[in-house]
């Protein structure tokens, strides 16, 4: 005698299949990844995190570091867990983008691949490839080899959602160290949104934010004249969130 749940699974596999014209199993053979922009900060420009494959399919070939979900796998974990297996990286801010679906993306069968974009700052990390990743690299932003499946359009769409983000929050502070100058600061976010600023108002705008926290020191050891260095004040930017404060720029 049948158990109630196998009569109840032939009855909605019954209505399912006649309705959608294709057996319910068909629709549980998709297979889902993840893939991760990681971007670094370094030299005046942006980064990007690549790896050799070491495996089919597009063996020999750079791609960004991502990998399949275990079935029983929540997706921000997997982010963490394929991130740290590729490429030795660990507690590193990871931000979903968007998913892609199409239906040739993958040679093998249909896989569909959620985007993860993570900010790092190239002098705190150092990423080790390992697992089935040959090999490692950080690679110009604005010169980017030919990648492995459409993960050049997935950089492409990943760097117009954070320049959007970059605008309105802070974002940018994960790329500097802990001690900048505005100098920096300004280089880097004229390098992640593709744009000059101008010098005083850029000072202007940045000090009126109260965003930041004046540490009483100097740049040391530099072939020009010192400049004063900031940190980033998490605790005030918290506090002026809950008073409506917009980040802008």
């Amino acid at each position: 005698m049948k158990e109630k749940k196998e009569v109840l699974e032939e009855v909605i596999g019954h209505q399912f299949s006649a309705y959608y014209k294709i057996p319910i199993d068909k629709f549980f053979q998709f297979a889902l990844s993840v893939d991760g922009v990681v971007l670094g900060y370094h030299e005046k420009g942006l980064k990007l995190l690549v790896i050799e494959r070491g495996t089919e399919p597009h063996l020999g070939k750079m791609a960004l570091p991502g990998d399949l979900v275990y079935p029983n796998e929540d997706l921000d974990l997997a982010a963490v867990r394929i991130l740290k297996d590729l490429t030795g990286l660990d507690n590193v801010y990871l931000k979903q983008t968007k998913s892609y679906g199409q239906v040739d993306r993958h040679p093998i069968g249909r896989v569909i691949t959620v985007g993860y974009y993570s900010l790092i700052s190239v002098d705190r990390y150092q990423p080790l490839a390992s697992s089935w990743a040959d090999n490692v690299f950080w690679v110009d932003i604005d010169n980017l080899p030919d990648l492995a499946f459409d993960h050049n359009v997935i950089v492409s769409e990943t760097l117009e959602i954070l320049r959007e983000r970059a605008r309105q929050q802070p974002i940018g502070f994960e790329l500097l160290p802990k001690e900048f100058t505005l100098g920096e600061m300004q280089a880097l976010y004229e390098a992640i949104l593709n744009e000059k600023f101008d010098k005083a108002n850029f000072r202007k705008r940045i000090l009126s934010m109260g965003l930041l926290k004046d540490t009483q020191r100097m740049q040391t050891d530099v072939p020009h004249r010192p400049a004063r260095l900031y940190m980033f004040d998490k605790d005030a930017y918290e506090s002026l969130l809950k008073k409506g404060f917009n980040f802008e720029l």
